[in-house]
């Protein structure tokens, strides 16, 4: 794992960097969780995929997750190994995929407690969308105004480099300008000006992440999704995949 952080961070800040993921791991006291099978996933299992307001009760006061659960646990217990609950934080565009708040469950669907007592009966698999976030978030809002932490999270770009050969599912422009307090600034949005994009290049973003990983687990994440991983990293003909594979070993 040091070597890992070292390749994508430095040498000198590699075990600073593993020291505080530790203290981070053990702060949350969370290790392996066995599912809800007993055994590790395998073709044999059944995940099902939903946005979580896909089932509603008629009444007003059952939330739509709780009416999720209760429709899959009366419906398709023993049916199913596990539920995929597309993202199901504030968001602002593209179906969740534009997430204001990670740590936080859109009001419109419910709370945490409904996700909790979801993963009682099933094993939940979450979006976690780690190349973007909202440009309504706190964070671009702190990168707008000059303030940490998320003045640190935003990638820019330069208008000046080729990013001709840049492939992406998207036509929208590549770069955004935006007016911040330093002036005005070409942003990475990859998916839409809308979705500006992360800088991996800080430490602390990823030490944001962690932390967030560690939450879902101890609400009862069994499963990660990563959406939009192969973007992360804006560096012309540059390897990711040590990244991926530090995110491997440590969680896996």
């Amino acid at each position: 794992m040091r070597r890992r952080l070292a390749t994508v961070y430095g040498l000198e800040e590699a075990d600073i960097l593993l020291d505080r993921l530790y203290r981070m791991v053990g702060r949350y006291g969370v290790g392996a969780q066995p599912s809800q099978s007993g055994t590790n996933l395998t073709a044999k299992d059944v995940v099902l995929i939903t946005y979580a307001d896909m089932v509603k009760s008629g009444s007003d006061e059952q939330s739509s997750l709780s009416s999720l659960k209760d429709f899959c646990t009366a419906r398709l217990k023993g049916a199913i190994s596990a539920i995929h609950i597309l993202p199901f934080y504030p968001w602002t565009s593209d179906d969740g995929f534009s997430v204001v708040d990670y740590r936080e469950v859109c009001e419109d669907y419910g709370t945490w407690d409904d996700v909790s007592k979801l993963g009682e009966e099933f094993d939940l698999m979450f979006d976690l969308v780690l190349n973007h976030c909202s440009s309504k978030s706190p964070w671009f809002k702190e990168y707008v105004s000059g303030v940490e932490p998320g003045l640190n999270y935003i990638m820019e770009g330069n208008p000046k480099t080729d990013l001709s050969m840049v492939v992406r599912p998207r036509s929208t422009p590549l770069l955004t300008p935006y007016q911040t307090r330093k002036g005005e600034r070409d942003v990475w949005t990859t998916f839409s000006a809308d979705q500006v994009d992360l800088d991996w290049t800080s430490p602390d973003l990823l030490f944001e992440f962690l932390d967030i990983i560690l939450y879902y687990v101890s609400i009862g994440c069994k499963i990660l999704r990563l959406d939009a991983v192969a973007f992360l990293w804006k560096k012309i003909a540059c390897k990711a995949f040590c990244f991926l594979q530090f995110l491997h070993q440590a969680f896996c």
